[in-house]
């Protein structure tokens, strides 16, 4: 089968069942080093025990994004 081909066959997949392909074509590009992922699960356990406690306040997106705008469209 020739790329061309496969191309046409995986683009014509609904969409959930070409990002579970596009995600595993990445990953087999960039193969996740197992100490940096262990790295990141300990920070997003430690963000959400923050953000459950209250230690931190969640900033709603559309805020986050305003802030990015103006701050770099100067």
């Amino acid at each position: 089968m020739t790329t061309k081909k496969i191309l046409e066959e995986v683009l014509s997949l609904p969409v959930e069942e070409r990002a579970l392909i596009a995600d595993s074509l990445l990953r087999s590009l960039n193969m996740p080093d197992s100490g940096i992922e262990a790295k990141w699960t300990e920070v997003a356990k430690r963000r959400l025990q923050e953000l459950r406690s209250g230690k931190v306040k969640p900033i709603p997106g559309e805020e986050v994004f305003d802030r990015a705008l103006k701050r770099f469209s100067r």
